[in-house]
């Protein structure tokens, strides 16, 4: 695929109308994460199902981590363009189907479709700007990206609020109807790829393994000790099922000419250490999400949105800092700029977990914000250091891989964080505010070793530098495996 390098990053550039359908593409995945929260209890009131309504956000979350890897490996074999435009098709259909549902299970089962959707659009946009912008540039964009979930942290709960008041739940689903069409016509038209076309043999078995395995034990994660007990025969059949389906898996990528999960994606130690800082990124922020609305609300006695605005500083300060990784990174090289990041990151986390105990919301907006610049100066130049290794054909795997593990991060986090809430809340004598302060510190404190453990990942990245002339993209030594200094360069043709 070649690209037209034109110069500028804003709106105005040749290259601007990709970039806003491209942050239109991840508006849909932003505002859908957060605008249904609020809409549940009228949602409940209308269909019912209040036991099972936690599966409107399990359901999309399982299908979009799930379908991630596929739809990675099959940009780099088909091209971004049908894959992404496929994404946001079943986003549309999804949300419409959502609009008319007339149970609760009809609308798990349509959220789902949403999340398979989703599991497309969001990887695939960030590998084409990885495709049609420069290294020196990628940060730019990454910032211009990471702004869309910093508004849809507060428009999402602000809209799913409005429609909910006026009684027309519906609504959240069905105004994704113009965004997808948009964004969809806009990719139409602006996006062009000329993509090598060759025969390819897709790894159907692979997928079908990796999607079931990965399903089984995320859903394990997921539920364990909330849908059901974490040491019932429920839930350890699952993780055993899961982990053999998964032992198969690795077996059959063995022999499989094209494999939906490449070995290479993990056995380089670049692109190996990526993704567990990626992981450890999103433990952090779910510790985060998860519970500092419920501790502000529950010790405060804050409203909602008070309690949303204070969260949403950790959004505002990721794409702050995001957005001028790439002078860093370009100076003193990834792993210098990831650490500078994660450190941030691991102080906001030290300064929550040591004044749990003295709630003010203030203090935890500010630490937020501290959090999210941190991880901005983190999940950026991790992740363009993982795109930039490698050549166009494998970028989407990559990528892919390096949200999955996101993703992965997430689930483990509600599942850990879930356990030692649920431990300290019930050991903790008192009513009112004292189990939830207990409980919420504990997590906050547990968040915090979860930032120590990413700073460990990040000391284990080979130290790469941008820029540098004369070096193999591949990041991998002559004699394959990881090269310990590696540079990294931007390769001028991406034609496969």
């Amino acid at each position: 695929m070649k690209t037209a390098r034109a110069q500028g990053v804003g709106f105005r550039s040749e290259r601007g109308p990709i970039l806003i359908a491209l942050m239109l593409s991840t508006g849909l995945v932003a505002i859908d994460s957060t605008i249904v929260a609020t809409a549940v209890p009228s949602i409940v009131r209308d269909v019912g199902g209040f036991e099972s309504f936690p599966w409107l956000f399990s359901a999309y979350l399982l299908a979009q981590a799930v379908s991630v890897p596929i739809y990675g490996k099959l940009s780099d074999m088909l091209g971004r363009k049908p894959i992404i435009l496929a994404g946001i098709g079943l986003f549309l259909l999804g949300s419409v189907l959502c609009g008319i549902a007339w149970s609760m299970p009809t609308l798990i089962a349509f959220r789902a479709l949403q999340g398979l959707g989703a599991g497309a659009v969001l990887p695939v946009s960030i590998t084409i700007a990885g495709d049609i912008y420069s290294l020196e540039e990628r940060a730019k964009v990454q910032g211009y990206l990471a702004s869309v979930w910093a508004v849809s942290s507060v428009v999402g709960p602000s809209l799913g609020g409005v429609f909910s008041s006026l009684g027309i739940w519906r609504g959240i689903f069905l105004v994704n109807i113009p965004l997808c069409l948009l964004a969809g016509w806009m990719l139409l038209r602006t996006l062009h790829e000329n993509v090598e076309r060759a025969r390819h043999r897709v790894d159907y078995a692979g997928a079908a393994l990796l999607a079931v395995s990965l399903g089984l034990l995320i859903l394990g994660a997921l539920q364990g000790g909330q849908g059901w007990a974490g040491n019932s025969p429920v839930s350890i059949g699952i993780f055993v099922v899961g982990a053999l389906l998964l032992a198969v898996f690795l077996m059959v990528e063995r022999r499989a000419a094209e494999p939906v999960l490449p070995s290479w994606v993990v056995s380089r130690r670049l692109l190996g250490t990526t993704a567990l800082v990626s992981f450890g990124v999103g433990a952090v922020m779910i510790g985060l999400t998860s519970y500092v609305p419920t501790f502000l609300e529950g010790a405060l006695d804050t409203s909602p949105l008070v309690a949303g605005l204070a969260l949403a500083a950790l959004t505002l300060g990721w794409p702050i800092s995001a957005s001028q990784a790439g002078r860093f990174y370009l100076r003193i090289g990834f792993k210098a700029t990831a650490m500078i990041g994660i450190s941030i990151t691991v102080a906001g986390l030290l300064v929550l977990a040591l004044t749990a105990a003295t709630p003010n919301v203030a203090l935890v907006a500010a630490s937020c914000f501290v959090v999210g610049l941190g991880l901005g100066l983190v999940a950026t130049p991790t992740l363009i250091s993982a795109q930039s290794s490698v050549s166009w054909n494998e970028r989407g795997v990559v990528t892919s891989t390096n949200m999955f593990a996101r993703s992965i991060g997430s689930a483990l986090g509600v599942a850990v964080f879930g356990a030692v809430a649920n431990a300290v809340y019930a050991n903790t004598a008192g009513d009112g505010a004292a189990p939830v302060v207990a409980a919420s510190g504990a997590v906050f404190l547990a968040a915090l070793v979860g930032g120590i453990l990413t700073v460990a990942a990040v000391l284990v990245m080979p130290a790469v530098k941008a820029g540098a002339s004369g070096t193999d993209v591949s990041g991998k030594d002559d004699d394959g495996g990881a090269a310990e200094e590696p540079a990294l360069t931007e390769a001028e043709d991406t034609s496969r």
